[in-house]
């Protein structure tokens, strides 16, 4: 028979395993989104590939990123549309590259309900590896104050379920936040964020 005192021992014991699983959990979250953030900078830094202007990454040492926070990486709720049509979406220039609406994601942060439309991008798809490729357009509270007043991007792959996860703290600026020779699309008024989404990216400040 278990004694009260091996009992409260045996019951301590597996709350911290509980606590330190967790803390395993997070910190293996946190060095994910760390990697991320490395491998965006080579990119940045990296004349092949980075969107700055000869000047800017002259003196590139890294972007601006917001403290890396669990609480913006959602587990959204994943409803298909089917019956959209394709539409040329609004860019900074007078581009309108065909987009078609996929679906909405539904999810909450910090208590308050938000719902997302979801795009496909009806060229990049017909290239290979992009089959399944989903486009994440969105402003929030912080947009042209911490972060790039023209709204935030999020790249995501299509899902096997009725769930779909957004990682805000992967969320990155369009080209254009660095270059005004880029065009680039304009997230549509049904996805703007009435709340500060402190992660990913911060605005990129000219040199």
């Amino acid at each position: 028979m278990k004694t009260l005192g091996s009992i409260l021992l045996i019951a301590f014991l597996a709350g911290t395993l509980f606590i330190s699983c967790n803390q395993k959990t997070d910190q293996a979250y946190i060095d994910e989104i760390q990697n991320h953030q490395k491998e965006l900078n080579e990119q940045y830094a990296d004349s092949s590939h980075s969107p700055l202007s000869e000047k800017d990454l002259k003196s590139f040492t890294g972007l601006g990123f917001f403290p890396i926070d669990p609480k913006y990486r959602v587990d959204a709720e994943f409803v298909r549309t089917p019956n959209e049509q394709p539409f040329g979406m609004k860019t900074t220039t007078d581009r309108l590259p065909m987009y078609m609406k996929y679906g909405i994601a539904k999810f909450d942060i910090g208590g308050k309900n938000f719902q997302l439309s979801i795009f496909q991008n009806l060229d990049l798809v017909k290239q290979e590896g992009y089959e399944d490729y989903l486009f994440l357009p969105f402003t929030d509270l912080t947009s042209g104050v911490e972060s790039y007043g023209g709204g935030r991007y999020i790249d995501l792959r299509l899902p096997d379920s009725d769930h779909i996860i957004i990682d805000f703290n992967k969320a990155y600026n369009p080209y254009c936040a660095y270059n005004h020779r880029y065009s680039c699309p304009v997230p549509p008024v049904e996805n703007d964020m009435n709340i500060e989404i402190k992660a990913g990216v911060k605005a990129w400040a000219e040199k």
